[in-house]
């Protein structure tokens, strides 16, 4: 038995909702005690959703932290932002249809329009569509009771686009029309309003240049003829853009920027080329600075107005994990020397930014490995980190994709050169607890690598939309998957202690987890789980609120023993570092005092030296003076020798004089002996 209703038109249906969900002050006995029909966060998302859609934003003082269900309540309301008030109308419909989904039938009651039970026409023989390269059921025909004929939407597409889709954590492959794209992969992809373009890629190793979009709404592939345009005023130039892979396309100012990538005559460095969506020409992007060496795979992340580009391969087929930052307001490149351990060198890894602060490196692969490895990198102190991760840590994984929603990131596809990753696993950025949303089955595109993934906001609500990869063949199909509140939700804090990786992230709050902070909404409307699940009306039982109590002491006490324990192990810590520092302490007086020794060492060896220099001195000046005597004493004995020779010549001279001319003067000789010495 299928159920259709006649509705009324909004806002005429919200009011009817609410006045069936007891929102109005309905007198309506049944809906006096709304938590005993609703679970505790279904009755805080309704309120929120109905304040916002009857006041408007929440405007209203923070209540005491000791009033949980009123801080709820306010908490709940106050993050939904600025939302208008005709979503949030049709977002407390929906939610109510998800928790009651005959709620319309029993409203009639109250003179609301009723619900008219259909049967399902089960011998009509339906054929199905092949679209997209998949089969798809053909919209049934139902029969109503009064013989009527009415032409439903089917449970998972209905007409308008990607939006209709109602199945929620599962992949389908809805109808698309129009000429689509070659299978391909290491392609890129962008959302720009509700549209996706898709640009480059490999095909049986040729490189590919061309560029489509597919219309979200009408579900309809489109290709742009691009050409290269030049800055002057002159008509554009009708050139193809280089054929590329392994690039990345990112969204900016109404344009497309194509950022690194292969390329069949690669060039030194690293180009940007923007394609204009409203003059449809490609043009190159003259940026300053040393720009980074080309590459491809490559992960290029939009934060703030700069981009961060990480890791890839060059054309030397050199694997890279340099960090190079490009300014869009200056077009100036910078490269980061960041501290501690970065990543090992890769390719084909996926990249996220948390709080436009973190960027988160998950994956990728080397020439013989793949990695699971989850690094972390705080832009505000460009400072590396590896946190532990927590919950179901993916396989290792090369060429995935990944989006994020809110503070979850999700990752689809990749593998590891010997089978396909066919797990749809999210990470919530906060906690870093990993999760599985939906595993495929066989050689599908969702489990390929070099695969797209990009996240579009139709009717509201956020859209997972794969396209592409390569499993053993090039695939071009088209995958959508709308995640439902349960995995875009942060895990409850007061289901286990938290991650010790947080608090060295600075991820999250306080570690006694101010109680405040257990409930939030999205601005787009996405509801994330609340941590009190202990809400109840302000007409609560006696016994519920007990229960509540002492729920909530265990809580206290739980953190509190959590606390002791973290602040035992830092006492364990601090003992330990204290007698570390008491060793070096007496390390070094033991240096200093052989320091000392051999002061006083080298002192008396310096005076020693210093007596041996004076004794030198004199030794020498002993030397000098003994030189100049010898030199005296020399010349005395010349002066000797001198004057004997002097005497001896006289003498002689002397005894010629009176010889025989002395006789003849008459002189005689003196003595005997002269005489005969004459003779």
């Amino acid at each position: 038995m299928a159920r259709a209703i006649s509705g009324l038109a909004y806002p005429d249906r919200f009011y009817a909702a609410a006045a069936y969900a007891g929102f109005d002050g309905s007198p309506n006995p049944s809906n006096q005690d709304i938590a005993s029909r609703f679970s505790n966060d279904a009755a805080l998302i309704l309120y929120a959703l109905y304040q916002q859609a009857t006041v408007g934003p929440c405007n209203a003082p923070k209540p005491s932290l000791w009033n949980l269900v009123e801080l709820g309540k306010w908490r709940s309301w106050q993050q939904l932002g600025n939302m208008v008030p005709t979503e949030a109308m049709r977002l407390f419909v929906k939610i109510l249809e998800e928790e009651e989904p005959g709620w319309f039938s029993r409203a009639s009651n109250s003179g609301l329009e009723p619900v008219t039970d259909v049967q399902i026409n089960h011998n009509s023989n339906v054929e199905p569509i092949i679209e997209n390269g998949n089969s798809f059921a053909e919209t049934m025909t139902i029969t109503s009771e009064n013989g009527g004929l009415m032409e439903p939407q089917d449970k998972d597409i209905v007409s308008e686009g990607l939006g209709s889709v109602v199945v929620y954590d599962q992949w389908i492959s809805p109808p698309i029309t129009g000429q689509r794209p070659k299978g391909r992969y290491e392609h890129a992809a962008a959302v720009i309003e509700d549209k996706m373009y898709i640009h480059g890629g490999n095909h049986n190793g040729r490189y590919l240049s061309d560029l489509h979009v597919l219309d979200l709404r009408r579900c309809t592939w489109s290709k742009v003829e691009d050409k290269i345009g030049s800055k002057s005023v002159e008509p554009p130039s009708t050139v193809n853009i280089t054929p590329c892979a392994g690039h990345s396309l990112i969204p900016w100012e109404n344009k497309l920027l194509s950022i690194a990538g292969h390329t069949k005559d690669p060039s030194e460095t690293i180009q940007v080329k923007t394609f204009d969506l409203q003059t449809g020409t490609w043009s190159m992007l003259k940026t300053y600075g040393k720009a980074p060496v080309a590459r491809g795979g490559q992960s290029v992340t939009l934060t703030g107005t700069t981009l961060v580009i990480f890791g890839g391969q060059d054309a030397k087929q050199t694997l890279l994990n340099d960090l190079h930052i490009l300014d869009l307001e200056t077009l100036t490149w910078d490269e980061i020397d960041a501290a501690g351990v970065p990543p090992s060198p890769r390719s084909g890894h996926a990249a996220a930014v948390h709080a436009e602060r973190y960027l988160l490196i998950f994956g990728g692969g080397s020439h013989a490995t793949c990695f699971n490895d989850l690094h972390v990198l705080d832009l505000q102190t460009m400072e590396w980190s590896r946190p532990a991760q927590q919950g179901e840590i993916p396989v290792p994984r090369a060429g995935h994709a990944g989006v994020t929603v809110g503070e979850n990131w999700f990752i689809v596809g990749g593998g590891d050169n010997k089978s396909g990753a066919s797990e749809t696993v999210v990470l919530n950025m906060s906690t870093l607890a990993w999760s599985v949303v939906t595993s495929v089955e066989g050689r599908v595109p969702l489990a390929s690598e070099g695969l797209s993934l990009v996240v579009g906001s139709l009717n509201g609500e956020d859209i997972l939309i794969s396209f592409g990869g390569y499993n053993g063949r090039y695939n071009s199909e088209v995958n959508v998957l709308k995640p439902s509140h349960k995995s875009t939700l942060q895990p409850k804090i007061m289901e286990g202690p938290f991650p010790d990786s947080v608090s060295t992230m600075h991820y999250a709050t306080n570690p006694t987890r101010d109680l405040e902070s257990e409930f939030e909404v999205g601005q787009e409307g996405k509801v994330r789980e609340i941590a009190m699940d202990n809400f109840e009306p302000m007409r609560m039982q006696k016994s519920k609120g007990e229960r509540t109590s002492e729920h909530i002491l265990a809580m206290l006490k739980a953190e509190m023993e959590e606390l002791e324990s973290s602040l035992h192990n830092e006492q364990v810590l601090y003992v330990q570092l204290k007698h570390e520092l008491a060793d070096t302490d007496a390390r070094n007086t033991d240096m200093y005092k052989e320091l000392q020794t051999v002061r006083g060492q080298l002192a008396s060896e310096q005076s020693r030296c210093f007596k041996l220099e004076v004794d030198v001195a004199e030794l020498r000046q002993k030397v000098q003076t003994m030189e100049t005597l010898q030199r005296e004493l020399e010349l005395l004995r010349r002066q000797k020798t001198a004057s004997e020779e002097a005497a001896l010549n006289s003498k002689q001279r002397q005894g010629s004089g009176g010889g025989v001319w002395g006789w003849l003067a008459g002189s005689s000789p003196q003595n005997a002996d002269e005489a005969e010495s004459l003779i």
